[in-house]
């Protein structure tokens, strides 16, 4: 009797190794985050925390998005984030 959970050896080498693309968005995203995340800080410094919680809600929604977009390219073109480099 097989043993379950055993994979085939060579399983990675049956597919063809796609080209490793970076997400032009990612860094606009990034950029954005920052500087939601440096008008709501401001806003709060200065007073006004209804604006400010306002944008710092906009950062959670503009963070999360960057996120899920890092990690979609990832998937799409086939690399592991978790994947220990070997």
């Amino acid at each position: 009797m097989e043993k379950m959970g055993t994979a085939e050896p060579n399983f990675e080498q049956l597919f063809e190794e796609k080209k490793r693309v970076r997400n032009p968005l990612v860094p606009v995203g990034a950029l954005m985050t920052a500087g939601v995340l440096t008008a709501g800080l401001i806003s709060f410094r200065r007073g006004n925390s209804q604006l400010g919680q306002v944008l710092m809600r906009a950062r959670v929604v503009v963070q999360g998005a960057t996120v899920a977009l890092m990690v979609g390219t990832a998937f799409y073109y086939g690399d592991n984030p978790w994947k220990k480099p070997s």
